[in-house]
Protein backbone atom coordinates (compact mmCIF):
# COMPACT_ATOMS: atom_id res chain seq x y z
CA UNK A 1 0.00 0.00 0.00
CA UNK A 2 1.08 3.11 -0.79
CA UNK A 3 2.32 5.63 2.15
CA UNK A 4 0.32 8.78 2.77
CA UNK A 5 2.26 11.63 1.49
CA UNK A 6 2.30 14.88 3.64
CA UNK A 7 2.34 17.07 -0.03
CA UNK A 8 -0.52 16.36 -2.89
CA UNK A 9 0.86 15.85 -5.94
CA UNK A 10 -1.60 17.09 -8.91
CA UNK A 11 -2.11 14.49 -11.38
CA UNK A 12 -2.84 14.88 -15.36
CA UNK A 13 -6.46 13.69 -14.67
CA UNK A 14 -6.97 16.79 -11.99
CA UNK A 15 -6.21 19.23 -14.81
CA UNK A 16 -8.77 21.60 -16.93
CA UNK A 17 -6.49 21.26 -19.93
CA UNK A 18 -7.35 24.40 -21.96
CA UNK A 19 -6.08 26.43 -18.58
CA UNK A 20 -2.87 24.29 -18.32
CA UNK A 21 -1.88 24.98 -21.84
CA UNK A 22 -2.57 28.60 -21.99
CA UNK A 23 -0.94 29.51 -18.89
CA UNK A 24 1.83 27.09 -19.45
CA UNK A 25 3.01 29.15 -22.41
CA UNK A 26 3.43 32.27 -20.59
CA UNK A 27 5.20 30.10 -18.23
CA UNK A 28 7.63 28.71 -20.30
CA UNK A 29 8.71 32.09 -21.96
CA UNK A 30 9.22 33.75 -18.00
CA UNK A 31 11.47 31.32 -17.21
CA UNK A 32 13.34 30.64 -20.49
CA UNK A 33 13.94 34.77 -20.29
CA UNK A 34 15.06 34.97 -17.10
CA UNK A 35 17.93 32.03 -16.85
CA UNK A 36 19.05 32.37 -20.63
CA UNK A 37 22.32 34.77 -19.57
CA UNK A 38 23.21 31.65 -17.08
CA UNK A 39 23.16 29.12 -20.09
CA UNK A 40 25.09 31.55 -22.54
CA UNK A 41 27.70 31.45 -19.90
CA UNK A 42 27.79 28.08 -18.88
CA UNK A 43 28.09 27.11 -22.88
CA UNK A 44 30.86 29.44 -23.23
CA UNK A 45 32.77 27.65 -20.14
CA UNK A 46 32.50 24.64 -21.25
CA UNK A 47 33.98 24.79 -25.03
CA UNK A 48 37.26 27.35 -24.15
CA UNK A 49 39.96 25.44 -24.35
CA UNK A 50 41.08 25.29 -19.90
CA UNK A 51 40.76 29.15 -18.82
CA UNK A 52 41.72 30.79 -22.11
CA UNK A 53 38.72 33.12 -22.34
CA UNK A 54 37.52 33.30 -18.78
CA UNK A 55 38.33 32.49 -15.43
CA UNK A 56 34.89 31.28 -14.36
CA UNK A 57 31.17 32.45 -14.26
CA UNK A 58 31.25 36.02 -12.65
CA UNK A 59 34.85 36.84 -15.20
CA UNK A 60 32.53 35.49 -18.08
CA UNK A 61 29.35 37.64 -16.99
CA UNK A 62 31.31 40.89 -16.36
CA UNK A 63 33.84 40.61 -19.71
CA UNK A 64 30.76 39.78 -21.95
CA UNK A 65 28.59 42.67 -20.28
CA UNK A 66 31.46 45.10 -20.63
CA UNK A 67 32.47 44.34 -24.30
CA UNK A 68 29.19 42.86 -25.89
CA UNK A 69 26.77 44.33 -23.44
CA UNK A 70 23.14 43.69 -22.50
CA UNK A 71 22.54 41.90 -25.76
CA UNK A 72 24.99 39.63 -25.63
CA UNK A 73 24.17 37.85 -22.60
CA UNK A 74 21.34 37.40 -24.54
CA UNK A 75 22.67 36.06 -28.08
CA UNK A 76 20.55 33.44 -29.87
CA UNK A 77 17.93 33.74 -27.78
CA UNK A 78 15.15 34.20 -30.54
CA UNK A 79 16.18 30.95 -31.80
CA UNK A 80 15.07 29.47 -28.22
CA UNK A 81 11.39 30.83 -28.00
CA UNK A 82 10.76 27.75 -30.39
CA UNK A 83 11.71 25.46 -28.01
CA UNK A 84 8.07 26.21 -26.65
CA UNK A 85 6.71 23.76 -28.22
CA UNK A 86 9.36 21.32 -26.90
CA UNK A 87 8.49 22.53 -23.61
CA UNK A 88 5.06 21.37 -23.49
CA UNK A 89 5.95 18.52 -25.45
CA UNK A 90 7.40 17.74 -22.31
CA UNK A 91 5.03 18.09 -19.81
CA UNK A 92 2.32 16.54 -21.76
CA UNK A 93 4.82 13.49 -21.78
CA UNK A 94 5.89 13.81 -18.10
CA UNK A 95 2.31 14.02 -17.25
CA UNK A 96 0.84 11.06 -19.55
CA UNK A 97 3.34 8.29 -18.44
CA UNK A 98 2.91 9.44 -14.84
CA UNK A 99 -0.55 8.06 -15.37
CA UNK A 100 0.43 5.20 -17.80
CA UNK A 101 2.74 4.13 -15.04
CA UNK A 102 0.47 4.74 -12.20
CA UNK A 103 -1.89 1.89 -13.81
CA UNK A 104 1.32 -0.69 -12.83
CA UNK A 105 2.93 1.00 -9.86
CA UNK A 106 1.61 3.44 -7.01
CA UNK A 107 5.51 4.10 -6.31
CA UNK A 108 6.29 8.02 -6.43
CA UNK A 109 9.27 7.66 -7.67
CA UNK A 110 9.61 5.25 -10.28
CA UNK A 111 6.58 7.31 -11.73
CA UNK A 112 9.10 10.17 -11.68
CA UNK A 113 11.76 8.44 -12.73
CA UNK A 114 9.59 6.82 -15.72
CA UNK A 115 7.79 9.92 -17.11
CA UNK A 116 10.87 12.07 -16.51
CA UNK A 117 13.24 9.84 -18.42
CA UNK A 118 10.80 9.77 -21.51
CA UNK A 119 9.93 13.36 -21.13
CA UNK A 120 13.19 14.15 -22.07
CA UNK A 121 13.54 12.10 -24.79
CA UNK A 122 10.03 13.75 -26.85
CA UNK A 123 11.70 17.02 -25.92
CA UNK A 124 15.50 16.78 -26.88
CA UNK A 125 14.19 15.13 -30.35
CA UNK A 126 12.45 18.69 -30.93
CA UNK A 127 15.55 20.85 -29.04
CA UNK A 128 18.64 19.64 -30.73
CA UNK A 129 18.52 21.50 -33.85
CA UNK A 130 17.19 24.61 -31.78
CA UNK A 131 20.24 24.49 -29.43
CA UNK A 132 22.93 23.38 -32.22
CA UNK A 133 21.83 27.22 -34.07
CA UNK A 134 21.21 28.97 -30.17
CA UNK A 135 24.98 27.57 -29.37
CA UNK A 136 26.59 28.67 -32.19
CA UNK A 137 24.88 32.50 -31.90
CA UNK A 138 25.69 32.33 -27.92
CA UNK A 139 29.94 31.69 -29.29
CA UNK A 140 29.86 34.92 -31.63
CA UNK A 141 31.49 38.00 -29.88
CA UNK A 142 34.49 36.90 -27.71
CA UNK A 143 33.90 33.32 -28.09
CA UNK A 144 33.61 33.00 -31.59
CA UNK A 145 37.47 31.78 -32.54
CA UNK A 146 36.15 28.77 -30.68
CA UNK A 147 33.44 27.66 -33.03
CA UNK A 148 32.96 26.54 -36.70
CA UNK A 149 30.75 29.00 -37.89
CA UNK A 150 30.73 32.75 -38.07
CA UNK A 151 28.08 35.36 -38.64
CA UNK A 152 29.18 38.03 -41.28
CA UNK A 153 29.29 41.54 -39.52
CA UNK A 154 27.05 43.33 -42.14
CA UNK A 155 24.80 42.22 -45.23
CA UNK A 156 25.63 43.57 -49.27
CA UNK A 157 24.09 46.41 -48.64
CA UNK A 158 26.07 47.25 -45.34
CA UNK A 159 23.35 47.51 -42.83
CA UNK A 160 23.65 45.47 -39.92
CA UNK A 161 22.23 41.83 -39.76
CA UNK A 162 18.98 41.83 -36.93
CA UNK A 163 19.02 39.56 -34.66
CA UNK A 164 16.57 36.49 -36.11
CA UNK A 165 16.64 37.09 -39.69
CA UNK A 166 20.23 37.78 -40.51
CA UNK A 167 22.68 36.37 -38.05
CA UNK A 168 20.18 33.01 -37.60
CA UNK A 169 19.52 32.32 -41.11
CA UNK A 170 23.61 32.76 -41.84
CA UNK A 171 24.29 30.60 -39.19
CA UNK A 172 21.58 27.62 -40.36
CA UNK A 173 23.05 28.28 -44.30
CA UNK A 174 26.22 27.38 -43.02
CA UNK A 175 25.43 24.04 -41.14
CA UNK A 176 23.64 23.22 -43.42
CA UNK A 177 26.23 23.33 -46.43
CA UNK A 178 28.89 21.92 -43.85
CA UNK A 179 26.84 18.78 -42.34
CA UNK A 180 23.45 18.52 -44.51
CA UNK A 181 20.62 18.22 -42.37
CA UNK A 182 22.83 15.34 -39.88
CA UNK A 183 24.59 18.81 -38.86
CA UNK A 184 21.20 19.64 -36.74
CA UNK A 185 21.52 16.83 -34.77
CA UNK A 186 25.12 16.64 -34.07
CA UNK A 187 25.40 15.95 -30.66
CA UNK A 188 21.98 14.43 -30.25
CA UNK A 189 23.18 11.26 -28.51
CA UNK A 190 25.42 13.03 -25.99
CA UNK A 191 22.23 15.22 -25.45
CA UNK A 192 20.05 12.25 -25.02
CA UNK A 193 22.80 10.82 -22.44
CA UNK A 194 22.59 13.97 -20.72
CA UNK A 195 18.88 15.27 -20.45
CA UNK A 196 17.44 11.60 -19.58
CA UNK A 197 19.49 10.62 -16.53
CA UNK A 198 19.26 14.38 -15.63
CA UNK A 199 15.35 14.20 -15.96
CA UNK A 200 15.16 11.08 -14.66
CA UNK A 201 17.03 11.86 -11.49
CA UNK A 202 15.57 15.59 -10.81
CA UNK A 203 11.76 14.72 -10.26
CA UNK A 204 12.06 11.95 -7.93
CA UNK A 205 14.49 13.75 -5.81
CA UNK A 206 12.14 16.84 -6.56
CA UNK A 207 9.46 14.92 -4.81
CA UNK A 208 12.05 13.16 -2.17
CA UNK A 209 13.19 16.52 -0.91
CA UNK A 210 9.62 18.21 -0.59
CA UNK A 211 8.13 15.51 1.03
CA UNK A 212 11.57 15.30 3.48
CA UNK A 213 10.74 19.04 4.26
CA UNK A 214 7.45 18.70 4.53
CA UNK A 215 8.00 16.47 7.71
CA UNK A 216 10.39 19.06 9.27
CA UNK A 217 8.34 22.40 9.01
CA UNK A 218 5.97 23.83 11.05
CA UNK A 219 1.91 21.93 9.76
CA UNK A 220 0.86 25.80 8.54
CA UNK A 221 4.04 26.18 6.44
CA UNK A 222 2.61 26.85 2.61
CA UNK A 223 3.27 23.91 0.39
CA UNK A 224 4.54 26.19 -2.23
CA UNK A 225 7.46 27.62 0.01
CA UNK A 226 8.88 23.99 0.49
CA UNK A 227 8.23 22.70 -2.99
CA UNK A 228 10.21 25.90 -3.84
CA UNK A 229 12.82 24.71 -1.29
CA UNK A 230 12.95 21.27 -2.75
CA UNK A 231 13.50 22.45 -6.42
CA UNK A 232 17.08 23.63 -6.19
CA UNK A 233 18.32 20.61 -3.96
CA UNK A 234 17.00 18.55 -6.91
CA UNK A 235 18.95 20.53 -9.39
CA UNK A 236 21.82 20.64 -7.60
CA UNK A 237 21.62 17.13 -7.54
CA UNK A 238 20.82 16.55 -11.14
CA UNK A 239 23.45 18.85 -12.24
CA UNK A 240 26.18 17.78 -10.38
CA UNK A 241 25.73 13.66 -11.57
CA UNK A 242 25.28 14.73 -15.14
CA UNK A 243 27.70 17.86 -15.56
CA UNK A 244 30.49 15.32 -17.05
CA UNK A 245 28.29 14.57 -20.17
CA UNK A 246 27.17 18.29 -20.80
CA UNK A 247 30.36 19.40 -21.14
CA UNK A 248 31.32 16.51 -23.27
CA UNK A 249 27.80 17.28 -25.42
CA UNK A 250 28.39 21.10 -25.01
CA UNK A 251 31.92 20.47 -27.18
CA UNK A 252 30.20 18.27 -30.14
CA UNK A 253 27.71 20.58 -30.66
CA UNK A 254 30.13 23.59 -30.78
CA UNK A 255 33.38 22.25 -32.02
CA UNK A 256 31.86 19.87 -35.23
CA UNK A 257 32.40 16.29 -33.19
CA UNK A 258 30.88 13.21 -34.16
CA UNK A 259 32.43 10.70 -31.98
CA UNK A 260 31.09 10.93 -27.94
CA UNK A 261 33.92 8.84 -26.85
CA UNK A 262 36.72 10.27 -28.75
CA UNK A 263 35.53 14.02 -27.18
CA UNK A 264 35.75 12.37 -23.83
CA UNK A 265 39.18 10.74 -23.86
CA UNK A 266 40.45 14.06 -25.93
CA UNK A 267 39.44 15.95 -22.81
CA UNK A 268 40.52 14.30 -20.18
CA UNK A 269 44.10 13.97 -21.89
CA UNK A 270 44.17 17.94 -22.42
CA UNK A 271 42.68 18.93 -19.11
CA UNK A 272 42.27 15.90 -17.04
CA UNK A 273 39.13 14.98 -15.15
CA UNK A 274 38.86 18.59 -13.61
CA UNK A 275 37.82 19.32 -17.65
CA UNK A 276 34.07 17.07 -16.43
CA UNK A 277 33.76 19.89 -14.04
CA UNK A 278 34.24 23.01 -16.15
CA UNK A 279 30.78 25.20 -16.06
CA UNK A 280 29.32 23.11 -12.96
CA UNK A 281 28.89 26.24 -10.88
CA UNK A 282 27.77 28.62 -13.84
CA UNK A 283 24.87 24.99 -14.04
CA UNK A 284 23.97 24.72 -10.60
CA UNK A 285 23.93 28.72 -10.50
CA UNK A 286 21.30 28.72 -13.77
CA UNK A 287 19.80 25.57 -12.23
CA UNK A 288 18.55 26.91 -8.60
CA UNK A 289 16.85 29.66 -9.61
CA UNK A 290 15.53 28.17 -12.59
CA UNK A 291 14.40 25.73 -10.18
CA UNK A 292 12.94 28.14 -7.98
CA UNK A 293 10.83 29.58 -10.86
CA UNK A 294 10.08 26.56 -12.33
CA UNK A 295 8.72 25.03 -9.56
CA UNK A 296 6.64 27.83 -8.31
CA UNK A 297 5.75 28.47 -11.84
CA UNK A 298 4.78 24.92 -12.69
CA UNK A 299 2.65 24.23 -8.95
CA UNK A 300 1.28 27.69 -9.43
CA UNK A 301 0.33 26.54 -13.10
CA UNK A 302 -1.22 22.69 -12.13
CA UNK A 303 -3.22 24.63 -8.95
CA UNK A 304 -4.53 27.46 -11.34
CA UNK A 305 -5.52 25.03 -13.86
CA UNK A 306 -7.49 22.48 -11.81
CA UNK A 307 -10.86 21.42 -12.37
CA UNK A 308 -13.26 23.75 -10.83
CA UNK A 309 -14.91 20.57 -8.37
CA UNK A 310 -11.52 20.08 -7.07
CA UNK A 311 -10.11 23.37 -6.17
CA UNK A 312 -11.45 23.28 -2.92
CA UNK A 313 -10.43 19.91 -1.84
CA UNK A 314 -7.66 20.60 -1.97
CA UNK A 315 -4.38 21.62 1.47
CA UNK A 316 -1.99 23.89 -0.27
Amino acid sequence: MQQKRNIQIIEWEDLDKRKFYSFGLFMTMTIRATVYPATLIRTRLQVQKGKSLYTGTYDAFRKILRTEGLRGLYRGFMVTTFTLISGQAYITTYELVRKYVSSYSKDNTLKSLVAGGSASLVAQSITVPIDVVSQQLMMQGQGEHLTRFKVKPKTPSGAKHSVFSGQTRDIIGQIFAADGIRGFYRGYVASLLTYIPNSAVWWPFYHFYAEQLSKMAPSNCPHLVLQAMAGPLAAATASTVTNPMDVIRARVQVEGRTSVIETFYQLIREEGFWGLTKGLSARIISSAPTAIVMVVGYETLKKLSLRPELVDSRHW
